[in-house]
């Protein structure tokens, strides 16, 4: 089955969708999502690279792999549907960009306003099992984002990467492009959020660069 964007990214990702190592995690893909409960829906698991064409990205924060729990993941990193309590993660990213910028929390956990903006929402997996985080880790979605940060590298245009969490950070070694500007933490899940996500100022200091290299800053507030 042919993976279709609909956008600049499938010219980008031309032929990735051939390679032996993505045929192995589709196939894989398709006995999983016959035999147990995957997230997101098949039909979001690109919603990151759909919302924000690679042309428009400012931004990109990187996280780990889908929320596991039902009615959560809809493909967008941290993000969940209106209607659907915002996990813990989720709730000390907003913690931060109050401390951050003084911005109040949304009454949802929504983030496609700032796809809109050219933030890109990505894990670096892209699906996973219910109620088992990292189970679909090593299974090939990595060799496909590391391709996706591979393009952001060389984009034309200055991009602040922010790495949230050893996964994310791991991919630090294929930003080299000294254009980029690099902002790192620990994740922001409860588990470790006190150990340096909060009071990173990554939503200021993103902002910060942005501005420094001509570029209109993100609005992190989301209207309710």
């Amino acid at each position: 089955m042919m993976v279709r964007i609909g956008n600049d990214w499938d010219e980008l990702l031309k032929g990735e969708f051939d390679k032996e190592y993505y045929l192995k995690l589709r196939q894989f893909l398709i006995q999983e999502y016959k035999e147990r409960t995957i997230f997101p829906d098949k039909y979001d698991i690109f919603n990151a690279l759909k919302y924000t064409p690679f042309t428009n990205i400012k931004a990109v924060i990187l996280g780990q792999d889908p929320y596991h729990g039902k009615g959560q993941a809809h493909g967008l990193c941290f993000s969940v549907k209106k209607g659907v309590c915002a996990p813990p993660s989720l709730v000390n990213i907003y913690k931060e960009i109050q401390s951050d910028l003084g911005i109040a929390p949304p009454h949802h956990g929504e983030l496609t306003s700032w796809t809109k903006q050219g933030v890109l929402m990505l894990n670096t997996v892209l699906t996973v099992r219910q109620g088992n985080p990292n189970s679909h880790k090593g299974k090939g979605w990595e060799i496909f984002t590391d391709r996706v940060i591979t393009l952001l590298n060389g984009h034309p245009e200055p991009i602040v990467f922010l790495l949230w969490g050893n996964n994310a950070r791991s991919k630090k070694a294929l930003i080299t492009n000294p254009n980029h500007k690099i902002l790192e933490s620990v994740h922001p899940s409860p588990y470790s959020a006190a150990s340096g996500f909060f009071g990173c100022k990554h939503f200021s200091l993103a902002n910060k660069f942005l501005v420094s290299v001509g570029r209109e800053p993100i609005n992190w507030k989301i209207e309710d």
